[in-house]
């Protein structure tokens, strides 16, 4: 056998100040043909289980482009064609091939491009012809689209929020695409449209319980897959918001009967699953109540991994003007700042200007006379198996002793190691300050005495009943407070 790999992947928050090109996907991930660490990506999982399989079982595998940008704002034309073409071409260059297996993450957007990924699998398979197996991974923060559906014969998006499962799904993909070659298993697909955008973290109740079961379905009575699609509020797309999709073994009737039964469950959930979200001010409240340490505390909407900058200097504010002392803010992304500091170098006192430099929602820049603790090249944090950049870091103390870490990579929090690389112990702080929507809570849960979701409005177009979509033209809750109903009259 003869199997093609490649990976493509970013997620575009359409209304992000920022903008994505060939430079931002360089910065965070770019593997050539044959370049695929041994670790994998979020999204390129893929590449290393099927080098497992390949290895073990004796076929070829063709590796193609592997790449992964930092979710951003929209792609740049010319970057997404480019990267597009240049896996087409590999693709073309590898014929004939019996299957295509893909990483992709869903949620991308460039410049006359609505649907990247539906873009991408339909020119490969009309590349490869009807009779090749095509097989992909999706992050379920991502848009399920007809072109995708019709165009895939295997679909698996990540279970779990935070993407403990990056791996496993990547493992599924490669392995249902191996049975369907042999001959063991005739993948059949449904979906089914929850018509519902929200937050929907499986790390507690009732999402926990609800993809426990899911995941008990898979493997039994023919049910070879159950994915669910959570949809990315900050995408301005028409197929924007929840679904489900089930993969039987030639079993139409199952495979629909089991998205619709999971999917109105699903949609049963809407508005009861998210974590309380404080406002600043009764977060820090409850903190300065609180016995507890570390006390982390997120905020969730300034949230790199959601396309939005993450210099947002609001809830630090708010901090030190409480007099707040023990305390780590892991990150703040700010690369002058960064190279102020690098030319400063380690020990320096100097008044640094630092955060709130991207857009007009993020709070004004700090100004402090701070001490550069410590200076990294080329600092990183892992997130599972997988290793994230953050760049050139610096760690500032401030005047009243707190430290912030400054990157000139963008990234949200994943782990504890974003601190304890850059020197600081994180158990030993009384409060940390992150950033991340819920990626951030297998790990820091493992340390932290108490954890608090701070609502700090700012860039991310976090209610979907302001957000002003253009290009969305299905009834959606919370847009519409009964989505059926509409449809149906």
């Amino acid at each position: 056998m003869r199997i093609f790999c490649a990976s493509i992947a970013t997620e575009t928050n359409t209304f992000s100040p920022l903008r994505t090109d060939f430079s931002d996907f360089k910065e965070s991930f770019y593997a050539p043909p044959g370049q695929h660490p041994v670790t994998p990506t979020l999204c390129s999982a893929v590449f290393t289980e099927a080098r497992v399989r390949a290895a073990k079982e004796g076929w070829d595998l063709i590796e193609g482009t592997a790449t992964w940008a930092e979710p951003g704002g929209l792609v740049n034309r010319e970057t997404y064609e480019q990267l597009r073409d240049e896996v087409l071409g590999q693709l073309r260059a590898a014929m004939p091939v019996d299957a295509v297996i893909l990483g992709l993450h869903g949620a991308m957007v460039a410049q006359g491009y609505l649907d990247c990924e539906g873009d991408l699998i339909s020119r490969i398979r009309a590349i490869v012809g009807p009779d090749v197996i095509i097989g992909t991974s999706f992050d379920p923060h991502s848009h399920l689209t007809e072109l995708r559906v019709s165009n895939a014969d295997i679909i698996v998006a990540f279970k779990e929020f935070p993407h403990t499962d990056f791996v496993e799904t990547g493992r599924a993909v490669v392995d249902l695409v191996l049975r369907t070659l042999r001959g063991e298993i005739k993948p059949i697909k449904a979906v089914f449209d929850c018509h519902m955008i929200e937050v929907l973290p499986t790390s507690r109740e009732p999402m926990r319980s609800f993809i426990d079961r899911a995941k008990a379905l898979e493997g039994t009575d023919g049910v070879l897959s159950v994915s669910f699609i959570h949809g990315f509020m900050a995408g301005d797309v028409p197929d924007l918001g929840a679904k489900v999709i089930v993969t039987t073994d030639n079993d139409p009737d199952k495979a629909d009967d089991i998205a619709q039964l999971l999917g109105q469950e699903l949609f049963g959930f809407r508005g009861v699953t998210r974590p309380s979200f404080l406002t600043p001010d009764a977060a820090l409240d409850q903190a300065l109540a609180s016995e507890a340490k570390p006390i982390v505390l997120t905020d969730v909407w300034d949230n790199p991994g959601g396309g939005v900058p993450g210099d947002s200097t609001i809830l630090l504010r708010a901090a030190m003007e409480r007099g707040l002392r023990d305390f780590a803010v892991g990150t703040i992304w700010d690369p002058m700042a960064v190279r102020i500091c690098i030319s400063a170098g380690e020990g320096a006192t100097l008044p640094l200007r630092f955060g709130g430099k991207t857009g007009a929602h993020a709070g004004a820049p700090i100004d402090a006379e701070v001490r550069v603790k410590k200076i990294r090249r080329d600092s990183w944090q892992y997130f599972g198996d997988s290793i994230v950049p953050l760049g050139d870091c610096a760690v500032i103390e401030l005047p009243g002793g707190g430290e912030v870490i400054l990157n000139s990579n963008r990234s949200q929090s994943f782990d504890p190691s974003l601190f304890s690389n850059m020197g600081i112990d994180p158990s030993s702080k009384k409060y940390l300050f992150i950033k991340s929507t819920n990626h951030f809570y297998d790990a820091f849960a493992k340390i932290a005495g108490e954890i608090i979701y701070v609502d700090v409005h700012g860039p991310y177009p976090s209610d979907p009943k302001t957000n002003g979509y253009r290009h969305l033209t299905r009834p959606l809750w919370p847009i519409v407070d009964d989505p059926f109903a509409a449809i149906a009259s």
